[in-house]
């Protein structure tokens, strides 16, 4: 089933119009629709034009019309400049003219209250109806640079890209945002195909105009500022598309600070916020992530400008030793991997450095440069042949003109000479220092990003690198329904929660369920002493903070004790509280505490969460998220990633853990979830992971079941 909501063509009535209405066309200087008329006059729009104004005869040399009434039938798009209380009779009218694409700069709806939130529905039920694209309102309306159709109120520089010119395409909520990308990137000599300000998304959203552009032919690279996405399902089936097309998408998307939600009923629930749920979701299916605008105007910049991204292993040519080991320590603190390389290993370097240069990376050197600039070339050149590097960097001291010129074209002809499938990057390491323009646009030409500084080149690799690093092979196995579910609904208790899912693998202690203090001691009895006690209700989430967990139980008097105890307890913490009774459970051996949990997003879909658990879980949050399409040698792989993840090897002479039982524990989880949309939440926490090939075991147990 697919999840598209406009076909190609009835996006090309807004993006690639021949005709358009400007509503609220105006000759008065700062008035929306004078600069809206001033655009499309200025750069020679190639299609019809229909100012609408109801007291001016003509316009720029153009008829005007009365209303919208009056205009002609089936009109491309048609662009609202006119304020907010119009807003929705003039589309409903336009709509009935035929008209494919309405654009509303007005701002005052869904963020404006109850009544703004009416009408903006309104408006997308207009849409649907009519098969017309809305876009906005609160945007900044649209450009096509290709066929230069500024739909926007903001004074557009269209800079139209050169026949076969590489191009980004841009699709932003924020209409600002959008603009300020493309006046970034335009001194730096690239170009935009179309841009696109989503604002409100009454009626069409990023995920929609995505899917335009991985079939726009002038569109080579995504970039996207995203606040929220309101159709997952649907930005996921383009994102998909677009890595199969071989169109990056680079996405900036706020929200990493913000509070986990306080619906979630379970800890995985509120660990496993929207931001990070939405960023695995998107990783798995090759979106690379930007941290700041800066970021994302680099990223962008490589993805364009390389003839390939980025792999993993570094390699840096320098010319300071000082400035080698600031290298290491940037490299670190971002996790970008520089690939090892010495004398042994190098004999290509080798050959071409002076004795008294040792192979490294990075590469010293030294002055070496400036007396003979073309071992630039020979390095460089020797770098990129080397198949164990992924992308080299240019780490250059500028100076000065004079410095420039030495250095410069020898660094050019590594490109000018041949090609080879990893970028090379410029990173200047004196920002501010007089480069003449001539030299950096000579790397341009040739496929060299030039950066005015080092840490900038290094962190837009780093994130480029780590797509390349991902494992995005789909290894999900059968969906696994859980028998019983139907049975339950709401929170429900450890007890009934290891009852659905023990029989499906997942390790539980072995335990029983008592009503009464009897009960208690023959489930012990069977189970053998020692045993632990712990409190069962569905409204009791935390067992330990109402004195809900009595351990080391070692006879029939302890446990009776213990029963009478845990009931006093409980009514002390909550007297609304009422037991089902008590979970009697083997007292099991201590191991390292993990956390395992999972959610299924009615939006999203399926995730397990997996990291280091115990009492400061919450605020550690050493953890990952895994989607179900993984498999057991993928989830390793993440948990080894993991800040603490020396501990799962060995640490200080302890024995290394059961890290595969524990991938296979998680891998089964989203297998469960998969198989079973109406578990919302499941808390497996904590889980003991043994040392190696002695397992892993889940103490506790809770669930949100889905009524």
């Amino acid at each position: 089933m697919t999840t598209r909501r406009f076909t190609n063509q009835q996006i090309d009535r807004l993006l690639r119009p021949k005709s358009v209405a400007v509503v609220g066309a105006s000759d008065r200087t700062g008035a929306l629709g004078a600069t809206l008329l001033n655009n499309l006059v200025q750069y020679e729009f190639a299609g019809d034009i229909y100012p609408v104004n109801p007291k001016r005869e003509e316009i720029a040399g153009l008829k005007c019309y009365p209303d919208v009434t009056a205009l002609p039938e089936g009109i491309d798009c048609a662009v609202l400049a006119i304020p907010r209380q119009f807003v929705l009779d003039t589309t409903r009218k336009l709509a009935e003219r035929g008209c494919g694409a309405v654009v509303i700069y007005s701002a005052g709806f869904s963020e404006a209250g109850e009544e703004g939130m009416r009408e903006q529905l309104e408006l997308g039920e207009i849409a649907a109806k009519h098969g017309m694209v809305i876009e906005g309102p609160n945007c900044l309306g649209c450009t096509n640079y290709i066929e230069r159709v500024p739909l926007t109120f903001v004074e557009t520089n269209m800079r139209t890209p050169p026949k076969g010119t590489r191009a980004v395409g841009i699709a932003s909520q924020s209409g600002a945002l959008a603009a300020v990308l493309a006046t970034a990137l335009h001194p730096r000599g690239l170009y935009v195909s179309s841009s696109v300000s989503t604002g409100n998304e009454a009626a069409s959203g990023v995920e929609d105009y995505v899917e335009w552009l991985v079939d726009d032919e002038d569109t080579h690279v995504i970039a996207l500022y995203v606040e929220s996405l309101r159709r997952p399902k649907a930005f996921i089936a383009a994102a998909r598309r677009a890595r199969a097309a071989g169109k990056p998408i680079v996405m900036l998307h706020p929200g990493k600070s913000s509070k986990a939600q306080e619906s979630a009923a379970t800890h995985t629930g509120a660990m496993a916020g929207d931001y990070q749920l939405m960023k695995a979701k998107l990783g798995r299916e090759g979106v690379i992530f930007a941290d700041t605008l800066e970021e994302l105007a680099d990223i962008t910049e490589i993805a364009l400008r390389c003839k390939a991204l980025p792999g993993a292993n570094m390699a840096v040519l320098g010319e300071s030793g000082a400035l080698r080991g600031l290298a290491f320590d940037i490299a670190e603190d971002i996790g970008l991997d520089l690939i090892h390389l010495d004398d042994d290993n190098s004999p290509a370097l080798r050959a071409i450095l002076p004795d008294f240069v040792p192979v490294s990376n990075p590469t010293d050197i030294t002055a070496l440069g400036l007396s003979e600039p073309e071992i630039y070339t020979k390095v460089l050149t020797a770098l990129l042949e080397d198949d164990r590097v992924g992308s080299v960097v240019a780490s250059i001291i500028q100076s000065d003109p004079i410095t420039s010129g030495i250095k410069f074209p020898h660094i050019i002809k590594v490109l000018e000479d041949g090609t080879f499938p990893k970028p090379l990057v410029f990173a200047g390491v004196d920002e501010g220092a007089t480069v003449p323009e001539e030299y950096i646009e000579g790397l341009r030409k040739v496929g060299i990003p030039w950066f005015p500084s080092t840490e900038r080149a290094y962190r837009a690799i780093a994130r480029l690198a780590d797509l390349a690093k991902r494992d995005l092979s789909d290894r999900s196995q059968a969906p696994l329904p859980v028998p019983g579910l139907d049975a339950v609904s709401g929170v429900v208790p450890e007890y009934r929660a290891k009852a659905l899912l023990g029989p499906l693998g997942i390790a539980f202690p072995e335990s029983r369920f008592a009503a009464d203090a009897d009960e208690a001691i023959t489930a012990a009895e069977a189970i053998g002493y020692p045993v632990v006690m712990k409190a069962q209700a569905a409204a009791l989430g935390h067992k330990s903070d109402a004195g809900g967990v009595i351990l080391n139980l070692k006879s029939a008097d302890d446990v009776r004790e213990a029963f009478t105890r845990m009931y006093g307890n409980v009514a002390a913490y909550d007297r609304s509280i009422v037991l089902d009774g008590v979970l009697i459970e083997a007292m099991g051996r201590m191991g390292t505490e993990m956390i395992v949990g999972a959610k299924n997003d009615p939006e999203w879909g399926s995730v397990v969460l997996a990291g280091f658990g115990g009492v400061t879980a919450e605020i550690l949050k050493d953890v990952k998220l895994f989607t179900p399409d993984l498999g057991v040698e993928q989830v390793r792989e993440g948990l080894l990633s993991l800040k603490q993840a020396a501990i799962l090897k060995g640490w200080r002479g302890a024995p290394a853990l059961d890290v595969d039982a524990l991938a296979e524990l998680i891998v089964q989880m989203g297998r469960i979830m998969a198989g079973n949309p109406r578990i919302r939440e499941v808390d497996l926490n904590p889980v003991i992971v043994h040392p190696k090939g002695e397992g892993v075991v889940a103490l506790d147990a809770l669930m949100l079941v889905e009524g």
